[in-house]
């Protein structure tokens, strides 16, 4: 897994950075079924693979990124990397002072204590909390989608001046007498 991230960041060709992101997604995976969380593995290897490696692999090929030249990268000239070092400065600072903050919480029920069913499965635990607990939540974030797939097709129409096309609310609104002109015949 760490040695296909390091080749995600380091591959000079994108096409093969998005394929060492698949073997990334699949490896981490593959690592959560190996520790019993088999659920989150294989939402993981469903969602980021199937959909989200698979669009960015479509979406690099389109663009046909591994043609263009990188000019921006090369010489002194780049105003890139300074931004990029600013926001990676910032981002580290901000996880420094999460970590940093974080204290021990003695409030929260201690997991070894517990008595656990051994029938049941992750998938059932995490849906019966899902379901109870974070039902809320769980409504919002299917709403976020819906919005989000609405707003993804409505992006896709383009309203365009010279393409002819058929108006049916025209069509039946017409009457007879407008639509046929009769004309003599010499």
């Amino acid at each position: 897994a760490i040695f296909s991230a390091l080749m995600v960041i380091t591959s000079r060709n994108t096409i093969n950075s998005v394929f060492f992101l698949i073997l990334d997604f699949i490896s981490v995976g593959c690592l959560f079924i190996m520790i019993g969380a088999e659920f989150l593995g294989m939402i993981l290897l469903i969602v980021y693979v199937g959909a989200v490696a698979v669009l960015f692999l479509f979406v690099v090929m389109m663009l046909n990124v591994a043609q263009q030249k990188q000019s921006w990268f090369i010489g002194r000239k780049s105003t890139h990397i300074p931004s990029g070092l600013i926001v990676a400065v910032i981002i580290f600072l901000e996880l420094l002072v999460l970590v940093g903050g974080w204290k021990y919480k003695p409030n929260v029920m201690n997991s070894s204590n517990l008595i656990i069913n051994q029938e049941t499965t992750n998938t059932h635990l995490i849906g019966n909390v899902m379901y109870t607990d974070y039902v809320l939540y769980f409504q919002l974030s299917g709403i976020i989608l819906l919005l989000s797939m609405i707003g993804a097709i409505i992006l896709t129409f383009k309203k365009r001046e010279n393409i002819k096309k058929q108006s049916y609310i025209k069509q039946i609104s017409r009457e007879r007498t407008s639509s046929i002109k009769l004309e003599e015949v010499n």
